[in-house]
């Protein structure tokens, strides 16, 4: 997950040539602060205002070469001849933008009732892509929360706006579940925190072996959920599956 950086210390870099591809100017300031760009980083805090419309015009851009590569007659062609740019704007502002928008702003309440039962929320829809061939990856995710005394209390809502943050990079599901319980452990500081996703993945349902049916399904068990198999085996059968 890509770590915050301390902005005085982060090495100024010009971005006074017009001539160069905003795409780089970003990348640029990445590598100046030291900090991943991974497919499932976050990347929000090195974009100035504006230029994620000019990332889209160059990804369409490109897109069009791609096309051409393919021998796809964008000249002529009804159906394609705005393809690259419907394309673009998919991966930066649609199934991607969780790498280039902030997070969601989320309220947090102090546990002024002392909340101590195990609360779950879900089934939450969530929509990625895998990293390896950018094919969907659909599914769903239960999030259950043991709160105590000092825990921060967030509405329901806000856990589904946090998934589909996480959820809208490209990645692995693996990492992407380990990335949002990173995330609501920060915000939330529960006792407990046990995160489970069943997926379906198409880069195997739509090619490779192309099997239709089979799911992925892993958990992250942090806290009092690791240590207690009773209450880990209390989540677990309260999950409508």
């Amino acid at each position: 997950m890509l770590m915050k950086s301390d902005s005085a210390m982060t090495p100024a870099v010009p971005d006074d040539d017009h001539g160069t591809p905003v795409s780089v100017k970003i990348r640029e300031r990445v590598k100046a602060a030291r900090q991943r760009f991974h497919s499932n980083d976050n990347i929000a805090e090195f974009i100035r205002p504006g230029e994620l419309d000019l990332l889209l015009d160059e990804v369409a851009e490109k897109m069009k070469g791609v096309l051409d590569s393919m021998v796809i007659d964008l000249d002529n062609d009804h159906n394609t001849g705005d393809t690259a740019r419907r394309v673009a704007k998919m991966y930066i502002k649609e199934v991607f933008n969780g790498r280039y928008v902030k997070g969601p702003a989320v309220t947090e309440f102090p546990n002024a009732e002392h909340l101590n039962e195990l609360m779950i929320v879900g089934p939450i829809t969530v929509r990625s892509a895998c990293s390896h061939h950018f094919c969907p990856v659909i599914g769903r995710i239960w999030i259950g929360v043991m709160p105590n005394e000092h825990t921060n209390v967030i509405g329901l809502s806000k856990y589904a706006r946090l998934a589909e943050w996480i959820m809208g990079r490209p990645q692995i599901q693996e990492e992407a579940v380990v990335q949002l319980a990173d995330l609501i452990q920060e915000k939330t500081q529960p006792d407990g925190l046990a995160i489970v996703m069943e997926a379906s993945h198409y880069c195997m349902a739509w090619r490779g072996v192309k099997d239709m049916d089979s799911k992925m399904i892993n958990s992250v068990m942090r806290g009092v959920f690791l240590k207690d198999p009773n209450l880990r085996r209390e989540f677990l059968s309260l999950i409508p599956r």
